[in-house]
């Protein structure tokens, strides 16, 4: 994997725990999130939710981003196989180290993000796929992450470091 590769899916999710929708594009605005996902800022459905409206938006929430090559290890390694979706990440992407993104300003198309911290699996992810995904995705997660220039992410946009 490089610091340059592409998004190859996107995906949202309306309200926290329903299945997440494949998108053939999606409207990222920068302190709000993804347009019609459940971390969007005017819904905050989702499960991790930390904002009350009354105080500053909790970092990270903003997006989520995992890499294809760790699922595909996940398969390989750990015979779980994952639907589409299932990882609840908004963004799969291929040939680009998202760990190395923490703390980074990056690309992805014409949107521009700051890595905030790993997207660690959880109780909770597991709970909603199967046993040993919360071992099998240690610090292969993905990435969370803050909007700082909206616009529109589509599969195919190229993903690629600023800084």
């Amino acid at each position: 994997m490089t610091g340059r590769g592409t998004v190859e899916r996107i995906f949202i999710a309306p309200e926290a725990e329903v299945a997440m929708r494949e998108q053939d594009a999606v409207e990222a605005v920068a302190g709000c999130g993804l347009q019609g996902d459940r971390y969007w800022s005017e819904l905050e459905s989702g499960t991790f939710v930390g904002w009350d409206g009354d105080e500053e938006r909790d970092a990270g929430f903003d997006l989520t981003l995992i890499e294809q090559e760790a699922i595909e290890a996940l398969a390989r390694e750990s015979s779980i196989e994952l639907a589409p979706g299932e990882h609840r990440r908004n963004i799969e992407t291929r040939g680009v180290a998202l760990n190395h993104l923490v703390g980074k300003r990056f690309r992805v198309g014409e949107v521009v993000c700051r890595g905030d911290r790993l997207c660690e699996p959880c109780s909770h992810l597991q709970r909603l796929t199967q046993d040993g995904v919360l071992g099998a995705l240690t610090h292969r997660g993905g990435l969370r992450t803050d909007i700082l220039k909206g616009g529109v992410i589509r599969p195919g946009d190229v993903v690629e470091l600023l800084e």
